[in-house]
């Protein structure tokens, strides 16, 4: 089931577009692909993938998303597929409000996350 997502700003590699659209990767649990007007990219549910990855967000960047309870965010991480494997970023994930869909690309401030991550085979 695909969920359209709403976002001030779009997301980094997508251009501006009304809507956003998140969609399940049949038979990959935990990826999606977030299209927009013509690209798209891959993210990853980081609760699937990614249990201890929990980065905080300042006051201002939940504020803005209209987050008052942690269980509302979804935590998502762009993945980059590579020949020597894949990566994701974790300074820069994507935070949605699952009550509103509305999303943004956070950077997080004052944490020491890689932009590129290698992602651990399962």
């Amino acid at each position: 089931m695909s969920i359209d997502l709403t976002f001030a700003v779009p997301p980094f590699g997508l251009s501006a577009a009304d809507a956003f659209t998140l969609t399940p990767v049949d038979g990959a649990d935990g990826l999606f692909t977030l299209v927009g007007a013509d690209e798209r990219l891959f993210v990853l549910d980081a609760a699937v993938h990614l249990p201890s990855y929990s980065p905080e967000l300042t006051d201002e960047q939940a504020a803005a998303l209209a987050l008052t309870d942690p269980a509302d965010a979804m935590l998502l991480v762009v993945a980059n597929p590579g020949g020597s494997g894949t990566t994701v970023n974790l300074l820069a994930p994507i935070v949605v409000n699952a009550r509103t869909s509305a999303g943004a690309q956070l950077i997080l401030e004052d944490q020491d996350l890689p932009l590129r991550a290698e992602l651990a085979r399962r």
